[in-house]
């Protein structure tokens, strides 16, 4: 039976907190989130013209491999370190993160990628949905706020529990590299969901490594993702900036 609006609220339904976390967490991680995610493939463009990707189950791999060992996993962990340092005042910490996180980008494009989003989430973020604090621990840090550092950041100032966040920024991290294979090769928008589903279990399982990861962990083992990045910077035809 649907409940009404004249009906009271049962104990099944969002706490006020939990509301107020869900709706932002949706919000930021939206494709109409003015980061300019959508400019981005973070290589799949090369990948895709040289052949390594070419339907369902070949993006399905690439984006598996991405996620679990390449920079899926590497963004997490940053997301993970940066939301615990900024939760607990650590400014030092969190500083030696970002510079961290902006050094490990293997290309000038991701590193524009990564960059821009960062940047432009902190400045929606500050305009828009600002907190206490939130403005201090950004001035705090040196180096720039790569994107799942600015994600960390937010997120911790804001008090939304950081597994929910985690999960939600690699879910929107592989959605949009859906988005972009999706007009690359083409796919239809059903084939694009398959490829989502296919990657459930991937994204919960990058998800718990990251929550217990330390920054010792950080490694990346895509060569070939590595190698698409670098190679689109002199790509004759492109789409994406990376």
């Amino acid at each position: 039976m649907l409940m009404t609006t004249n009906e009271p609220v049962g104990a099944g339904d969002l706490a006020e907190g939990e509301a107020a976390a869900l709706y932002r967490l949706m919000t930021w991680m939206s494709p109409a989130f003015p980061v300019g995610g959508f400019s981005y493939s973070s290589g799949i463009e090369w990948a895709v013209e040289a052949g390594d990707i070419i339907d369902t189950a070949t993006l399905a791999d690439w984006l598996d491999a991405m996620l679990g060992d390449g920079s899926g996993f590497c963004d997490a962990t940053f997301l993970v370190h940066a939301y615990r340092a900024a939760e607990s005042g650590e400014t030092d910490a969190l500083n030696e993160i970002a510079e961290l996180a902006s050094a490990f980008v293997p290309s000038r494009e991701r590193q524009l990628e990564t960059t821009s989003q960062g940047r432009a989430f902190i400045d929606i973020a500050r305009a828009a949905w600002d907190a206490d604090g939130l403005e201090a621990t950004v001035a705090a840090c040196s180096a720039p706020l790569v994107y799942p550092v600015a994600v960390g950041v937010v997120a911790a100032m804001h008090a939304v529990p950081l597994a929910p966040t985690l999960h939600a920024f690699l879910h929107a991290l592989v959605s949009n590299w859906i988005s972009a294979a999706s007009r690359l090769i083409p796919l239809g928008q059903t084939d694009s969901q398959r490829v989502l589903v296919r990657l459930e279990a991937a994204v919960a399982a990058t998800a718990n490594r990251a929550l217990k990861a330390t920054l010792d962990d950080l490694g990346s083992a895509t060569f070939r993702a590595d190698l698409a990045s670098l190679r689109h910077e002199t790509q004759y035809t492109r789409l994406f900036r990376s």
